[in-house]
């Protein structure tokens, strides 16, 4: 990893379709999926789906800010999930599809509030957002099983019906940010 690394915490609903994203963008050397910001310590799969422990499904970027910066990430973030539903994305419910912008500086906090305050003046959804902006409270990766989920397993019936056309329109609109 680069000596400059900088980390983002993002939660934008189920946690396989941003770090799928996420791992195709330039500049980003790592993406680890995980919860965040909820009151068990150390929480399970099981244990976060129910939507008991406050946990948000989250990944947590780490990233060179000298190839792409937090404003970028924030860019991608905006188009990959719809900030205007609280507490879901599509089918999945509960708070720990929730989105929001766990942050670790005060500058990610205030670049997140600014870009909210940009897109919800542009009107460019029918409804305010509504993501979440707070510090990172704590972060636990979760299971291994998890991690590259959609890579390991493009073909399962979720990552075809969700994860893949999250993925075909970042590529879409992002090409020109993507690996070789």
């Amino acid at each position: 990893m680069s000596p400059k690394t900088e980390v983002a915490t993002l939660a934008g609903g189920c946690f396989w379709c941003l770090e799928a994203v996420y791992d195709q963008l330039k500049g980003v050397e790592d993406v680890i999926s995980g919860y965040s910001n909820g009151a068990v310590v150390k929480p399970t799969y099981q244990q976060v789906c129910t939507g008991m422990t406050g946990h948000a499904e989250v990944v947590q970027i780490k990233f060179d800010p000298e190839v792409i910066s937090f404003q970028d990430i924030l860019d991608v973030f905006f188009t990959i999930h719809d900030p205007t539903t609280l507490n879901r994305q599509g089918a999945d419910v509960g708070t720990q599809y929730r989105s929001a912008i766990f942050y670790h500086t005060p500058e990610q906090k205030e670049i997140a509030e600014r870009t909210i305050s940009v897109i919800n003046n542009a009107r460019l959804w029918d409804h305010p957002i509504v993501t979440e902006v707070a510090p990172i409270d704590q972060f636990y990766a979760a299971e291994d099983y998890h991690q590259e989920y959609f890579a390991r397993n493009p073909y399962q019936g979720y990552c075809r019906a969700v994860v893949a056309p999250k993925v075909a329109k970042f590529r879409k609109q992002h090409f020109e940010r993507l690996k070789a």
